[in-house]
């Protein structure tokens, strides 16, 4: 059997090298407010941030805080993220969301996780991104990239996305969490992609128990 998780000295190692790959990474959906940024991320579900960043650029001209969304119709805001997939299931929990922002939190993005989990299509990590992002908050939201990287790595070993997070918050130092989500979602972004992973042409192989196993 071979080994499952990496040891603290390699896992350190490997967040050293992931930093000085990608310091100073940051969020690639665009946003200028916790309103923007929570919008954007329901809407990349399953969707790239370029092409979420394409359609709230247009969004956003005139409909960038819940009242503005919610004079939309469903049928008028369908037909503006129509392009980022799942348009439909995507519009109704914006609409439903913009709603009870206004009835509940006096129309300002809630800054706990419990909260912001309250909104129909906000599930734990589009809360973390949320908390971590705009409200300075330690996090680690686990979307696709960071769920394969870090198990591929050994930084984690769950095929849940829930422990998955508990293994990294407990692997990475707290207050690198929401830095070191951006250096492994950019890696599987640029290197550690889901079909063919770019092995020889990375600084972390070395430390990889996917590469050990796999080459």
């Amino acid at each position: 059997m071979g080994e499952k998780m990496l040891s603290k000295t390699r896992i350190k190692n490997v967040l050293k090298i992931l930093e000085e790959m990608y310091h100073g990474a940051e969020s690639e959906l665009n946003y200028s407010n916790a309103f923007e940024l929570l919008i954007a991320t329901i809407l990349a579900a399953q969707c790239t941030d370029k092409r979420v960043n394409e359609v709230t650029k247009e969004l956003y001209k005139e409909y960038n805080t819940p009242e503005e969304m919610l004079s939309l119709s469903p049928a008028e805001l369908e037909n503006k993220v129509r392009s980022c997939g799942f348009y439909k299931n995507k519009s109704q929990n914006i609409l439903a969301t913009c709603g009870i922002l206004l009835e509940k939190f006096n129309g300002e993005v809630p800054s706990t996780l419990d909260e912001l989990m309250t909104l129909p299509g906000v599930g734990r990590k589009t809360a973390n991104v949320v908390v971590s992002n705009v409200f300075g908050q330690d996090a680690i939201p686990v979307d696709t990239h960071v769920f394969r990287v870090s198990n591929r790595l050994g930084l984690a070993n769950s095929d849940n996305v829930l422990t998955t997070e508990e293994q990294l918050m407990k692997n990475i130092p707290k207050n690198k969490w929401s830095e070191a989500h951006h250096w492994l979602i950019y890696h599987g972004r640029r290197i550690c992609k889901a079909r063919k992973p770019q092995c020889e042409e990375c600084p972390l192989s070395i430390d990889c128990l996917y590469f050990k196993k796999n080459k």
